[in-house]
């Protein structure tokens, strides 16, 4: 095995990596992907060998803190990797562990048995001047911690859990988008997003005169009422909507609702987009120039959206607003126009997959040497 890539589950998690994966894999390298089931698929159509872990079971919260109880819940089925990572590169030793950031048992492993390792941030990169996760939040996990530690002779903490940085850490944002980027030292490189063939994906808009609305919440907005509401205020034929949706009831003719929607190839169409404020989904609709209208469901989501609004971006949908008048207005503002302009440069000069596949390459040529990097970006 050549190199070795870990993220367990979440398509704003394994999507990023997939370009990446493609890159690499296009210049010889053999690329093992473990991940669960569910993801099999995507990363073999990538170029990879799949790895199996364990799934990720269905979450069901208890007590009053919904994310506390999410912490604890992730944590069990990162420790369910580990035994099998160890397994895995102990009898097929990879020249580089790339792994996502959350998934700290591939960082476990990677220091156990001494493998170069490439930590990979689909997300906002935390240092002492900008923290995406404040630490305080996450103490719940600080017994279960301890026991793994002492269950498995390693060391580990909560920072080591949530955010502790490689020599190389890839962050999918450009340093524009990144809140303090200019404070990130030399072992950060921010690549932007990766996009890799997933433009050229089949679907077309059904009605070519009219402007293109995106509507898009992820999976954990499911409030019908919410779908209903944007067929009420679209609903008069002016704009034509794509919606990812399931169970709205009757449609006008200019909407287009399914489960799932080839999401780079509709915002290449997209006059706006109607968002959660996903990292992913975030980058994506930068790298095509389209001005967001966000509905943050998470604090990582209200996060991303803090900084779009403060980059001039798009708007955050408030409480009681009319959300036709707030997209139109984000539609036609060329100042939101240009500030696109100006990210959508950031984005090109930021590399991409090319550049990180670059760096990877270069970790795996040199792994007793990771201060030797290409210029950082």
């Amino acid at each position: 095995m050549d190199l070795l890539f870990v993220t367990l589950a979440g398509h704003g998690h394994i999507t990023p990596t997939l370009a990446l994966v493609a890159e690499l894999a296009e210049r010889g390298h053999q690329v093992d992907y473990a991940t669960g089931a569910e993801h099999a698929d995507a990363v073999t159509a990538a170029g990879a060998s799949w790895v199996e872990l364990p799934a990720l079971p269905p979450f069901r919260p208890t007590g009053q803190n919904v994310m506390e109880s999410w912490f604890r819940h992730y944590f069990a089925a990162m420790r369910a990797t580990y035994p099998v990572l160890l397994d895995r590169c102990r009898a097929d030793r990879p020249k580089v562990i790339c792994y996502d950031a959350t998934n700290w048992p591939a960082r476990v492993v990677a220091e156990k048995l001494g493998i170069p390792a490439v930590r990979c941030v689909p997300h906002l990169a935390s240092n002492d001047s900008f923290r995406l996760m404040e630490p305080e939040e996450t103490r719940v996990i600080e017994p279960d911690c301890a026991r793994f530690a002492a269950e498995h002779g390693v060391a580990l903490d909560v920072s080591g859990v949530l955010d502790l940085p490689e020599r190389r850490n890839l962050v999918f944002v450009p340093r524009e988008f990144q809140p303090a980027g200019d404070t990130f030292d030399e072992t950060f490189h921010f690549i932007g997003p990766l996009i890799g063939r997933r433009d050229a994906e089949p679907w077309a808009p059904q009605h070519d005169d009219l402007p293109l609305l995106y509507v898009s919440l992820g999976s954990i907005m499911a409030d019908p009422a919410f779908y209903r509401a944007c067929v009420d205020a679209f609903g008069d034929g002016a704009w034509q909507v794509a919606m990812t949706a399931r169970d709205v009831g009757p449609v006008p003719a200019t909407f287009d609702v399914q489960g799932w929607f080839p999401q780079p190839v509709v915002l290449q169409r997209a006059r706006v987009f109607v968002t959660h404020a996903g990292m992913n989904s975030t980058m994506e609709a930068l790298h095509h120039g389209v001005p967001l209208v966000m509905v943050p469901q998470t604090p990582e989501q209200v996060a991303n959206a803090d900084r779009v609004e403060e980059l001039g971006l798009g708007e955050r949908l408030r409480d009681n607003e009319d959300l036709r008048a707030v997209v139109e207005r984000v539609a036609n503002s060329g100042t939101i126009r240009g500030n696109l302009d100006r990210m959508r440069a950031a984005i090109r000069s930021a590399g991409g997959a090319e550049r990180g596949a670059d760096l990877i390459s270069d970790r795996a040529r040199c792994p007793a040497d990771p201060e030797k990097d290409p210029p950082h970006g």
